[in-house]
């Protein structure tokens, strides 16, 4: 039988298990597990790395992988990277299930930015209220900016203090509603919003809710990637594994 492997951690990858699971396909999820409290799955879940390019192609080969769907975090780019790049090497046909950009529309008034250093250096200047929309991962990299006073959104209650010396932290999960963000900014002041253009729905309230305030956003763009097939739909993804 083809066992498909899911490179997961997001919502889409949730509910492409949950169609994997109803449709008696065999399926392994894997993440890296940065999340404490992962939501149970209905398939099969590995967690941690592959050890680069050479340990997925192992675990490709030892586990005789015949499909691989990349369903990871648009800005996860060394693991979209590596899995092009193991697919090649192995011939297991890979497809990714990924999110739509965000797109500037009426009302929005977003400054693009290509990375999260050049983010860190358009924060140069006066004090302001941030809302730092970016997950927990490169918080330190603002620590260069520490004039700030940072909103920061978590999924988890941080392990350790971050090394801002003004923030507030919340935690919660999304998805976000607009009516919420907009309270949330409100009750910080916040000024600015700093947001990953991770596309979705789950996250895109903060951005409505920006926009509904007249506040400006620093987005930052997606990384690039190789070469890939893509699908924006779960049911895009069921027929490629069909076919």
């Amino acid at each position: 039988m083809p066992h498909i492997l899911v490179l997961g951690g997001t919502l889409e990858a949730s509910a492409l298990a949950r169609a994997l699971a109803d449709a008696g396909r065999n399926a392994t999820l894997s993440y890296m597990g940065r999340v404490d409290k992962p939501k149970a799955q209905p398939i099969p879940v590995r967690v941690g790395g592959f050890g680069g390019v050479p340990g997925l192609v192992a675990y490709l080969r030892g586990q005789g992988i015949s499909h691989i769907v990349d369903a990871t975090h648009p800005f996860a780019a060394q693991m979209s990277t590596n899995a092009v790049l193991a697919a090649a090497e192995t011939g297991v046909p890979l497809i990714a299930l990924t999110r739509p950009a965000w797109q500037p529309g009426p009302g929005d008034d977003w400054h693009q930015v290509p990375d999260m250093a050049a983010a860190v250096a358009a924060l140069d200047g006066p004090p302001r209220r941030v809302m730092l929309a970016i997950g927990r991962m490169h918080l330190a990299e603002f620590a260069a900016r520490p004039q700030h006073h940072y909103l920061l959104r978590l999924v988890d209650d941080p392990t350790e203090v971050p090394p801002l010396p003004h923030h507030a932290v919340v935690v919660d999960r999304g998805p976000f509603s607009a009516d919420a963000d907009r309270a949330l900014m409100r009750e910080h002041a916040i000024d600015l919003v700093v947001s990953k253009n991770a596309g979705g729905t789950g996250a895109v309230s903060k951005l409505d809710a920006a926009r509904a305030l007249g506040l400006p956003v620093l987005m930052i763009e997606r990384p690039r990637l190789p070469p890939r097939m893509e699908a924006t739909e779960i049911a895009q993804v069921l027929a490629w594994l069909g076919a």
